[in-house]
């Protein structure tokens, strides 16, 4: 599965696995909002970063939603 979410500040997509009940990031790819050109795109541009936002560093994915 994919959705688009903030990596490092950027609009990116990921791809992800449902593993023993979470949800496990395995890769992802940066885009520009200008690649997308339909409303439906747009849209789930921002429904999807507004409540997916992440840091990738040292090979691993920190969700940065999530309070400590």
């Amino acid at each position: 599965m994919w959705c688009f979410a903030k990596v490092n500040g950027k609009l990116a997509e990921i791809y992800f696995e449902k593993k023993r009940g979470k949800n496990e990031i395995y890769g992802h790819f940066y885009a520009k909002k200008s690649e997308y050109e339909t409303e439906e795109e747009q849209k789930w541009i921002e429904e999807d970063t507004e409540k997916f936002n992440f840091l990738f560093k040292n090979n691993k994915y920190i969700d940065l939603n999530i309070q400590n």
